[in-house]
């Protein structure tokens, strides 16, 4: 059990409280300590007040020891007049008394001073050093706190004047313990309340462990949800973590894709190698055991060794083209004449299959800035794809022209055409319709070509109604 509870006080909801918690206690004991001094130092003041304005008062009047008995003669009677007990007991709020220069209590009109005015003289000790400061200073009295001030009397002697604080100290008090009450009560209010919030704000985040989880046990789909609750900085986050697991899935879908496609590569390049040399072996094994006797059959199995020689050696040309293009060359940039090139691949064609009705639209000069070789051959495997899958007295049309900032071309045949199934296959390596003659990887690098030039390439065809290639490559490799 003591892991799981110290995991639970890392936690950052039980971090979030006790930051809450411990910000509103440090605010409510600073509150607490300002209010209950602003109030003792007003309190204090209004008594210091009253006390020097009595001093004051005293001061400006000029009086006597005998003049003041006549005006206190009345309040130390009634003090008199209060039993024994309760005058020994009792502290007054106010004190006043008169002593002589050594600090000794005086009578006044007759009445000998009571220990209360006694026990305040010697508190205060010397007279002279309290008329010396002009503010009422603290005098302790049996434990009760006074504020006390003197004046000297014309006739040498000393009046001392207190007023108790006893009162304002014990209300301060209970002020203190009813501001400590309320604010523990806050405090727990407080903790409760943010326990709660932070649950439902962090719920998000919990939702995003729950997804993370899903993902690392393979299930790529998941995506965090979106909470009506979250706050902004939340949001941004899933909308952040929800794109990288796009990006995660969609990284990894398109490696188990090139996975696959690489084992089929390897597949077909294997079984395409292995045919020519099945062959070949097999001519060499009738050779060595003697079964070619005439010379007719020497030559013609000279013939298609040397077939099959050539068309490994093809498989084999068009395989690195096709790894090179893979590999993202450096193109030879330079302007080219798109409708020179056009016209020679017509009139190529022509050569090889004289009856072939073949139509050039590319008049004028459409210079392209790109790699000639590679355009080349994109022409060259689009002639050479309509040569070998189509009769040699099907039409064909080439074609070059503008089209705002790219240059297009087109090679269109009339020939048998193919099924939506197959068209959607056309650019697979390896990839041949039927019992069709060729390797399979022509168009295969004739898009690899395009694209290295940032084109485009799509087909257009349906069963008997021929197969059009387009291809469109921008004025300017680097724009696409």
């Amino acid at each position: 059990m003591g892991l799981p509870r110290a995991w639970a006080m890392r936690s950052l909801r039980v971090k979030l409280t006790l930051a809450n918690v411990a910000l509103l206690a440090l605010g409510i004991t600073a509150a607490t300590a300002v209010s209950l001094m602003a109030m003792r130092h007003y309190l204090i003041g209004q008594i210091d007040s009253g006390l020097t304005k009595t001093r004051s008062s005293l001061e400006s009047s000029r009086l006597t020891l005998r003049d003041v008995d006549s005006l206190t003669v009345l309040a130390f009677i009634i003090d008199q007049g209060l039993p024994e007990a309760e005058r020994e007991q009792s502290a007054p709020d106010s004190v006043f008394v008169a002593v002589d220069a050594e600090g000794t209590a005086l009578p006044i009109f007759g009445i000998a001073p009571t220990d209360v005015q006694t026990g305040f003289a010697k508190a205060v000790g010397t007279p002279a050093a309290l008329v010396r400061h002009s503010s009422p200073q603290d005098v302790d009295l049996h434990g009760t706190p006074y504020r006390a001030t003197a004046t000297l009397l014309r006739d040498g002697t000393y009046v001392l004047m207190g007023t108790s604080t006893d009162r304002l100290h014990k209300g301060m008090a209970k002020a203190l313990r009813a501001d400590l009450a309320v604010g523990t009560l806050l405090l727990a209010l407080l903790a409760c309340l943010t326990l709660f919030n932070v649950r439902r704000r962090m719920r998000p985040l919990e939702d995003m462990v729950e997804t993370s989880s899903a993902i690392a046990e393979g299930d790529l789909t998941r995506r965090v949800p979106s909470n009506c609750d979250a706050t902004q900085e939340v949001e941004q986050l899933r909308l952040a973590l929800n794109s990288m697991l796009h990006q995660v899935e969609t990284a990894y879908r398109t490696r188990e894709r090139s996975a696959a496609q690489l084992r089929s590569f390897v597949a077909d390049a294997s079984h395409e190698l292995r045919t020519p040399l099945a062959a070949i072996r097999g001519y060499l094994q009738l050779y060595d055991k003697g079964m070619l006797r005439e010379e007719e059959e020497r030559r013609r199995s000279w013939d298609r060794m040397n077939a099959e020689v050539d068309r490994m050696g093809r498989l084999v040309d068009e395989l690195l083209t096709l790894a090179r293009l893979d590999q993202h060359p450096e193109l030879r940039l330079r302007p080219v004449d798109v409708t020179r090139l056009v016209r020679d691949a017509a009139q190529d064609l022509r050569a090889q299959q004289p009856a072939r009705p073949v139509t050039v639209d590319a008049s004028g000069t459409l210079l392209l800035q790109a790699d000639e070789s590679g355009l080349r051959q994109i022409l060259g495997n689009l002639v050479a794809n309509v040569r070998t899958h189509t009769p040699p007295d099907v039409p064909v049309h080439l074609s070059a022209r503008r089209a705002g900032d790219r240059i297009t071309l087109a090679v269109a045949d009339q020939g048998p055409g193919l099924t939506e199934e197959n068209a959607a296959r056309v650019f697979d390596r390896f990839f041949r319709t039927g019992s069709a003659a060729g390797s399979g990887l022509g168009l295969a690098i004739v898009q690899r070509a395009v694209e290295a030039h940032n084109g485009t390439i799509s087909v257009r065809t349906a069963p008997g109604e021929g197969l059009t290639a387009t291809v469109e490559l921008p004025e300017r490799p680097g724009c696409s």
